[in-house]
């Protein structure tokens, strides 16, 4: 089953909810929305929103009803990444790639060392694709 694509105010639930692995309503308010004045209500709507979108998924044995995510972190930010190589960079991973290291602050030693092990494994698998 595909599910929509989360909007920003459901990711930030969602990440809520991948960090803690379920929370009430109150614990998604508490992180969220509490310093910024927003509405408990805020969170309720957005959560029953997402039930009925199927990207959460709803606990309803205890009084306090808790949720978890539906879907998870790795499959969203693929589907989110892929969307935007295609929109932003023409299909090209390797353009984003070059683009997100030189903004901003770019990546740390070690960051450097994990992307040139993934390099390599790349490189590796290439070269073994090619020799069949």
């Amino acid at each position: 089953m595909t599910h929509p694509k989360p909007t920003e105010s459901e990711l930030a639930i969602l990440s809520v909810l991948w960090d803690k692995g379920q929370a009430t309503v109150r614990e998604v308010y508490d992180t969220l929305y509490r310093s910024e004045g927003g509405g408990y209500t805020t969170a309720l709507k957005l959560l029953q929103l997402m039930h009925g979108k199927g990207l959460v998924v709803r606990e309803e044995t205890q009084r306090a009803h808790t949720y978890r995510a539906a879907i998870s972190k790795d499959s969203t930010q693929s589907r989110i990444l892929g969307d935007l190589v295609q929109k932003l960079f023409d299909g090209s991973a390797g353009a984003l790639v070059m683009r997100a290291l030189g903004a901003g602050k770019g990546p740390d030693a070690q960051e450097l060392q994990a992307i040139r092990t993934l390099l390599n494994e790349l490189e590796k698998r290439g070269d073994s694709d090619r020799d069949r």
